[in-house]
This record gives C-alpha cells, structure tokens and sequence, in this order.
C-alpha cells in the first residue's frame, strides 16, 4: 500500500469520525429541543387548565344577576361592532329571517329566496326528465344550493359584502298580466336597492319563457365595490336532464351574443374562461335546455365553465359568469331579462327584449351559413307542418328523408349517368393503360384519358359534384336530429327517446369508443351502409381499373361502417333511423336507374359522340397546355439524370 493510499484512508476514516461526532451532537440537541417543547406545552396545558378551573370558579362564584349583566355587556358590545361594520339598516336586513316564495305561469314556475333577494329555482311544467319507464320528474334548470345571483357591495367603512350576507324585504302581486315579486334591501337612511321581477302569463311561450328583471336604486353607488358598474356573481350548477351523458356533457356550454359583431360563440365543453365586452346576452346552455341573461345595453362578463370529470357525478358543469353591468348618477333604472326555457327554435326565434330581438335562437347548434340556412328555411318549417298535422316523428322523418331523396334525385340520376358512362368507355381506358404502361409516360397517359372524355362528352367530376353537392344537406341533418327538441321524449318502435340512443341490450361492461348498450337504430344504419358501400365500389371497380382496389375495398366497404357504428352508438336514434332511411332509399334508387339504363346504348351514344369533331373548351386547352408543359419539365429532369 503506497503512501497515498494510507493518506486517502486516513482522511475518509477521520471525516467518516468527525461526521458521526457531529450527527450525535445534533441529535443530542434535537432531543433536548424536543423535551423542552414538551414541557413548554405540559406547562401551557397546566395554565390553561387553571385557567379554565379559575374561570369556572367565578362562574360558580357569580350570581344570577352578575351573569345576565356580562353576557348583556358581550351581546352590547358584539351589536355596537356590527353595527359599526354594517349600519343599521343593513345590520337589520342581515338579521332577518329568510323565507322563500313562488310565481308560477302555464309554463314554469319561478322559486326565490329574500336571502339575496334572487331567484333559486325554476322548474318547467312541460318538460320531464330522462328515465327508465314512466317519465314524471321535471326539469329543474337551477339547484336551489348552487344557485347564486350575488351582487358585490362594499359598507359605509367599505367592508367587502354582498347581496347574498342580507335579507331582502318581499312583495309579491298579482296583475292582469301575471306576477310581479319586489325584493327590497335598505341599504342605508336614504340609500336602497330593489330588484322587480315581472312573470307573464300571456299564452305566447316566447314571452312566458321570459322574465323581465328590473333594478332600481337610489344611492347604490357608494355601496358598490366598483362605482362604475354593478358587478354580479351568477353561478349554477347544471344537472343531467337526458339520457346519454356524453352528448348531454359535450354540448353543455356558456353562450354569449356579441352585439356588435352580431353573433355567437361559446367556451365549448372543457373546463375554460374566458371575458368579454360588448355583450347583448349570456348564457347557461344545456343540451335542451338555457338560462340566459338579457340585457338592454351592452354589458361585459367575466365567464368560467368547469366541467364534471366523470359520469356518475351529481352535476354535468358547473357555471360562473361575472355580470359587470355598467351604472351612473344619472340612472336609478336599469332593465334586463332572465330567459329559462327550451331551445326551441319556434320560441326562440321570436323573444324579443326591449322591442329588439334578441337572436337567441343562435345557441341552436344548426350548423353554418348554408347548412344554418337550409335547416332554418327547409328542414323546420317542413318539420314543423307535419308535426302540426299529428303525425307520428317516426312517420315524419320517414317523409322528411324521401321528400330529400326526391329533391336530389336529379343530382343522384346525374352521378348515376356520369359512373355508367364511365363504365362505357373502359375498353378505350384499359387499351391507354396498356399504351402508357411506364410510370414516365403517365403525364401523356393523363393528357391521352383526358382528351377521350373531352372527345366522348365525359365530365370526369360529374359523378363527385353532385354528390359534394348532397353533402350540406347530410351535414344539416346531422346538426338538425341531435339539436331538435321536438324529437325529446318522443318514442318510435323500440326507440324511448328519439332525441337520445336507443339500447335494445345494455351490456356489463363498456366497450372503448362504443359504449356499455347497443343501439339497434345504429346497427341498422351500419349495415346499411355498408350495403350501399359495397354497391357504390362496385361501380367505381367496373369503371376504371385502380391501383390499391384491396385498400380501397377494406377502407369503403367495411372499415367505414364499423367506424360509423362506434361513432353513432351513443348518438341521437332519430338521426341513426334517417341515416338508415336514407341508405336504403339510395339504394332503391340507384337499383331502379341501373335497371332502367342501357349500358350498350350509353357505349354507343359515346362512341358516336367521340367519332364528331368537337371543340376544345378554354378549359381544356389550358388544362392540355399545364400537362404539357408538365411532360417537357419531367423529360428535360430524366435527361439531367441520365448524363
């Protein structure tokens, strides 16, 4: 062992030494510490217990008369602080017993409390729940516990409080119109608040669904936490109402209508905030069901949704909205409205505030312009004049998917054309593949197959523009079944609920992306598709040989309606029973013109026309002059390689 080595241990083993010394001398002081805490606290608990013997003592020791005369001094004393804090006409209000009252119209009926002077509850006399059997409970679009409308106030001292700390005073009248409830809070010798909420009962729901809400003050300003404006805690916690959590969930939302830019946006589904200006109303969107604010002039709002983190919790979200409603000197009145009602289209397209109309219908999820147009102007009238007419919704859909099949059936008898038309010319394509076999030749293979469809009178996009064509109006139908509150609680065959899925077997476990039932309406739309899939394949298959037909084939026929399947499982059965429809109605249809077309005579009709000098469009000279040019750039490339 060299000298560095002994060195090097000698070192390890003193430090080694050193740091044990150190850690015994810290652990004897922690110890000691720690006793003399323990004795601190036996010490304490001793003086306290004497104390505590002391002052029972004097208990015992004082007379009947000396006890009233402290507790009376203590009760003195606790009133005069609060009376300092509060003033004693809001120290009044908040030692008021609360009481609840309620108003009630044809449609709803309006709980509140005088305990901030709000409104607690409101359930809708036309609407029942979700559930199993025989539907008898119904919708309550606010929780009595998590109902807040909380405007902030500060004290003559400038204590922070609120509305929600104090009693209201209450009237409540009856008037040729319907209801009127008056919440009062003094706030102090010549300063008050009062809060007029006026229920009508007029027969229209657009103005049943409707309550106008009025605030009326004298000196509030110097109680208001920000003296330009009123500022209000509105908050709920919305509750399951339908049967599927998933869509119920995901189209749960806060909505709110810009006023000058004449439209609406939400938060979406995910827990989110958001603030924003210029508003004409918000709202507490549910997906049959809204609360909504109304007010005259712009308002700003502080927004914050949180959603539930699972099935199975007692609430779906829950809902913030800041109200910041602007105030002055030189107003005591300002008038707002509160809408609690269905998102109907035919009731919400026609409440108006203030003689405005207030463009609530908006919150209906219709879909884009075209496709918002097509359902506001095609899809509901014609929707509604059957449901006016007592049809069943089952027979309604069936007549709204063959009234759509007869107004595209020239689009259909298009596309239909353009595929047997393409069939026709197959030889002359298959005698171009084998012109053009190499993958060098495949701009002059393009330009060749494109001057036999120009010589033949072929638009090759004619068969995929009337089908593009279609797709707003499957898009429209695909926003108008989930979002339609006329289909709530309407049953159809095996279906309960035409608005919801519907479950022929509910299984024990749940299946990723598919659910724990089978909806057999989903089942039979699958299968549909897939019937109309494979037929539709087999045209493209007759009409021009493609590359990767396998893929094609596997993607088209059959991953496509195993993928639709997962998809609408849980969705609307009444959308799933016009998917269905419509499937097997173009399947008729397309089996009746292929039966009623020649495909000899197309082919000979083409021939014909290709065997005529026929002049090139503009179209199609540029389109022969970009494949060109394409052609000589890829041959001078190849040349380049070549050197």
């Amino acid at each position: 062992m060299d000298k560095k080595t002994i060195i090097g241990l000698v070192l390890m083993i003193a430090v080694f030494v050193g740091f044990s010394f150190y850690q015994a001398h810290e652990a004897e002081k922690y110890a000691e510490y720690k006793r003399e805490v323990a004795i601190e606290q036996q010490h304490k608990m001793v003086a306290l217990a004497a104390e505590q013997e002391a002052a029972r003592k004097a208990e015992e020791a004082m007379s009947e008369e000396e006890r009233v005369m402290r507790d009376s001094i203590a009760e003195a004393e606790k009133h005069n602080a609060e009376l300092f804090a509060y003033g004693g006409e809001l120290l009044a209000a908040r030692n008021k017993v609360e009481e609840s009252l309620s108003v009630e119209n044809d449609v709803m009926k309006i709980d509140f409390s005088t305990r901030g002077g709000k409104i607690t509850g409101v359930t809708l006399k036309n609407y029942t729940k979700y559930a199993k059997g025989e539907r008898t409970e119904l919708v309550e679009l606010l929780q009595p516990a998590t109902a807040q409308f909380d405007m902030e106030l500060v004290t003559e001292h400038g204590t922070p409080v609120s509305s929600d700390d104090f009693v209201f005073d209450s009237e409540v009248e009856s008037t040729a119109e319907g209801s009127r409830v008056t919440m009062t809070l003094e706030l102090a010798a010549d300063a008050w608040v009062k809060y007029v909420y006026t229920l009508y009962n007029s027969g229209e729901p657009s103005r049943d669904y409707l309550v106008d809400f009025t605030i009326e003050q004298h000196g509030l300003q110097p109680f208001l936490s920000d003296k330009e404006q009123i500022i209000i805690d509105w908050s709920n916690r919305a509750t399951m109402n339908e049967q599927g959590f998933q869509y119920e969930n995901m189209t749960s939302t806060i909505a709110y209508y810009e006023r000058e830019d004449k439209d609406w946006d939400d938060l979406g589904a995910e827990s989110k905030q958001k603030s924003k200006g210029d508003l004409s109303w918000v709202a507490m969107k549910q997906q049959y069901f809204s609360s909504a604010f109304i007010a005259a002039d712009s308002f700003a709002a502080d927004m914050s949704l949180v959603a539930s983190a699972n099935e199975g919790r007692d609430f779906l979200k829950e809902y913030h909205v800041l109200l910041k409603l602007p105030v002055s000197a030189e107003s005591n009145l300002y008038n707002y409205a509160f809408y609690y009602g269905p998102n109907d289209f035919k009731i919400l397209n026609h409440v108006e505030f203030e003689g405005e109309k207030t463009n609530l219908e908006d919150i209906i999820p219709m879909g884009g312009w075209l496709v918002g147009w097509i359902n506001r102007y095609f899809t509901i009238p014609i929707f509604h004049w059957l449901k006016d007419n007592g049809l069943n919704f089952g027979i309604i859909i069936l007549i709204l998917t063959i009234l759509v099949k007869v107004i595209i059936l020239p689009l259909t008898y298009k596309s239909y054309m353009s595929t047997a038309k393409m069939r026709a010319i197959r030889p002359e394509l298959e005698e171009l593949n084998a012109k053009y076999p190499r993958q060098e030749d495949a701009m002059k293979k393009q330009q060749a197959t494109m001057e036999l469809y120009q010589k033949a009178g072929i638009n090759p996009m004619g068969g995929c523009l009337p089908m593009l064509i279609q797709m707003p109006i499957l898009w429209a139908m695909f926003r108008f079944f989930p979002a339609s509150i006329e289909l709530r609680g309407e049953k159809f065959l095996w279906a309960d609920d035409l608005s919801s899925y519907d479950s022929v077997l509910d299984l024990p476990f749940s299946i990723p992306f598919y659910g724990d039932h089978v909806s057999l309406f989903a089942l039979l739309m699958a299968i549909a598709l897939f019937g109309y899939s494979f037929l539709t394949y087999k045209q493209q298959a007759a009409t021009t040989p493609q590359a990767g037909a396998g893929m094609m084939k596997f993607m088209m026929v059959y991953f496509m309606p195993v993928m639709m399947l997962f998809f609408f499982n849980s969705y609307s059965s009444g959308l799933c029973y016009y998917y269905f429809l419509s499937q097997i109605f173009t399947m008729i249809i397309m089996y009746a013109i292929r039966h009623t077309v020649d495909d000899e005579k197309v082919r000979a009709k083409l021939l014909a026309a290709k065997a005529k000098p026929r002049k090139k469009s503009k179209f199609q000279e540029r389109y022969e002059e970009a494949l060109r040019q394409q052609q000589e750039t890829l041959n001078r490339e190849q040349r380049r390689s070549r050197r």
